[in-house]
């Protein structure tokens, strides 16, 4: 499998972003919220990067990091729903896309290639956030984790981004930072790209979830599209 110095184009006419970790840079507004819970308890906050690699992972990660917490812990509801509170009111504020990432956008969109989104993250801080990136209108589709009934690593996200976009699976490829999102390009019959600047733990080989490629910055994803659909 080559590595992002071998990248080639592949046949594909639209391209699929996961969301936090690959697509924008939620991390720090996502540790705000962990940080407000932790506070709430009189305990100390803990740095950004603390929590970076757990970000992907959700509320579940995050609290887990942030707390110790886990599904299992008589709290984790009560302490899921606040940290989501949170992380509502304030979901914005440091969050960007990832560096290059208008520019690499504008590229793709002047290729005449469609892209979309295709997240686990709910609808309720999906399209905000989106609206609040700009980018909002120009996605041509967005799934977001209550779109359809599964989410990743279950390939019906996918499957319904490529459907909503009017391509065939087989002519996308997914991007993402997680090992279900491999998991889930591969269901789908999608190519599958690993954004290895998202958050992803030192001790990680994304390699072996066995994508297409890696990419180390997010304009290092043109190098594997077509110049023409």
């Amino acid at each position: 499998m080559p590595s992002a110095s071998g990248a080639r184009p592949l046949p594909v006419r639209a391209v699929l972003f996961d969301l936090d970790g690959t697509l924008a840079d939620t991390a720090s507004d996502l540790a705000a919220a962990v940080n407000r819970l932790r506070a709430d308890r009189s305990l100390a906050p803990l740095a950004v990067e603390v929590l970076r690699p757990h970000a992907s992972d959700g509320a579940r990660g995050m609290l887990g990091a942030g707390l110790g917490v886990t599904r299992e812990d008589p709290e984790w509801e009560r302490l899921r729903d606040a940290f989501l509170d949170y992380y509502a009111a304030a979901l914005a504020v440091h969050t960007r896309l990832f560096a290059g990432g208008e520019d690499a956008l504008t590229a793709i969109e002047a290729r005449g290639l469609d892209w979309g989104i295709v997240t686990n993250k709910a609808a309720r801080f999906t399209l905000p956030l989106l609206d609040r990136l700009g980018i909002a209108a120009r996605a041509g589709i967005v799934v977001c984790g209550d779109t359809t009934p599964q989410t990743k690593p279950h390939p019906a996200p996918l499957l319904h981004a490529a459907a909503g976009l009017g391509i065939d699976a087989a002519s996308c490829v997914y991007v993402g930072d997680a090992e279900r999102d491999i998991v889930a390009a591969r269901g789908a019959g999608m190519a599958a790209l690993v954004a290895r600047y998202g958050y992803i733990a030192k001790e990680i080989a994304p390699e072996s979830w066995g994508p297409d490629g890696l990419i180390d910055s997010l304009p290092a994803v043109l190098d594997w599209l077509p110049e023409q659909p």
